[in-house]
């Protein structure tokens, strides 16, 4: 009885830890004060202001524009890796499987200076000088950096799937193409949205490989592209951040949260539909 009271005050102090400083800065997202901590009287002010104020929403879009592209490439490279690993011979799988735990576990910096160091080799001796860095340059960096946490997502469902599925639909004249489609791809689809969502996440808030692979480009035209993270700290080196960041760090923990719960729910309906089937089968 006392472990479990103990360990119940243990989860709920790392809850308070972790959501304490978000639910301030929401909080102060409706005064106009610039700094946190000093309540100028309760306003709505700073939500209109944000999508006035052209950096930020170049920033924004630029976030965005990266993280859906990367994550839809991390997607299609993470499903295809993880089925062809999971169809293949178990030493092949496991070598597989090692290679993916490499940039999961390595230090972003590592992979930061990996990724410029060659593209500066494939610009000065292959392109004879050329400056490589560009959108196509962070791109690249937010794929190597989410594929590999995509195939994670998705390896644990083709375990959890019956392998005699796929099998059966072939034995039952479906093409190996088909029986992908209809068989394994629904089976595996909570798996592959939690990488999407997880890929997302990763690229949205990056910081290392975006300052090390970005280049001119996107919104913010011949200038160097602006994100999220770089803007902020471009910010913290002139002085206070714009009061403006917090509402717009509320509207993105909203969005983000009703992704999750409506993830969740699809799960949630998702296993009673199967559960449904199973007894009506019986």
């Amino acid at each position: 009885m006392v472990k479990k009271i103990f360990a119940q005050i243990y989860i709920w102090l790392i809850l308070l830890f972790m959501y304490i400083p978000i639910l301030v800065l929401i909080a102060f997202s409706f005064t106009t004060s610039v700094n946190v901590g000093v309540w100028t009287g309760f306003s709505f002010d700073l939500y209109p202001a944000l999508f006035q104020d052209g950096e930020i929403m170049a920033a924004l879009g630029n976030t965005l524009i990266i993280a859906f592209i990367s994550s839809a490439v991390s997607v299609l490279l993470g499903t295809t890796g993880a089925i062809g690993a999971f169809y293949s011979k178990k030493r092949a799988m496991r070598a597989l499987d090692s290679v993916n735990q490499i940039p999961v576990v390595n230090a972003e910096i590592v992979m930061a200076l990996s990724l410029t160091v060659m593209f500066v080799f494939v610009g000065s001796y292959i392109f004879r000088g050329a400056n490589l860095f560009s959108f196509w340059t962070l791109l690249i960096g937010h794929v190597v950096l989410s594929a590999p946490f995509v195939y994670l997502s998705i390896k644990p469902k083709l375990q959890q799937m019956d392998p005699n599925l796929y099998e059966a639909a072939l034995d039952l004249g479906a093409t190996p193409r088909s029986a992908l489609y209809r068989v394994t791809l629904p089976q595996i689809l909570p798996g592959i949205l939690s990488g999407f969502l997880l890929a997302f996440t990763l690229s949205l808030d990056d910081f290392i490989i975006t300052t090390f692979t970005r280049g001119p480009g996107l919104l913010n035209g011949q200038g160097t592209i602006e994100t999220l993270s770089t803007l902020v700290q471009a910010k913290i080196k002139k002085g206070p951040i714009p009061p403006e960041m917090r509402a717009l760090t509320t509207i993105i923990f909203l969005v983000v949260l009703l992704l999750v719960v409506g993830v969740t729910l699809y799960r949630y309906f998702h296993k009673d539909k199967k559960h449904s089937r199973r007894r009506m089968a019986r």
